[in-house]
C-alpha cells in the first residue's frame, strides 16, 4: 500500500480485539466495585486515560497529516544537508 493512501501500521483485527478486551475489563471493573463517587470518577478517568493513548498511537500512525501534524521542514532540512 502507499503511505497515505489510508494505510496504516496498525491492524485492524488488533484494533478490535484489543478494544474488545479493555471493553470487557471495563465492564467487570464497573459490575463488581462498590457504587462510589470515588470508584466512578476513577473508572472515568481511567477510560479516558487508555482512549487517550490508543487515540495518540493511531493518530502517531500517520505524523504528517490528521489532527496532531509534525512538520516536514526538518526533516526537508535533514535530507538537503546530506545531499550535499
Amino acid at each position: 500500500m502507499v503511505a497515505g493512501a489510508g494505510a496504516t501500521s496498525v491492524p485492524v483485527p488488533f484494533l478490535a480485539i484489543l478494544l474488545f478486551w479493555l471493553m470487557i475489563t471495563f465492564a467487570a471493573f464497573g459490575l463488581l466495585a462498590p457504587r462510589n463517587t470515588t470508584v466512578l470518577v476513577v473508572l472515568l478517568l481511567c477510560a479516558v486515560s487508555v482512549s487517550s493513548a490508543i487515540f495518540l498511537v493511531l493518530e502517531m500512525d500517520g505524523p504528517f497529516d490528521g489532527m496532531l501534524k509534525v512538520s516536514p521542514g526538518p526533516l526537508h532540512y535533514a535530507h538537503a544537508r546530506l545531499n550535499q
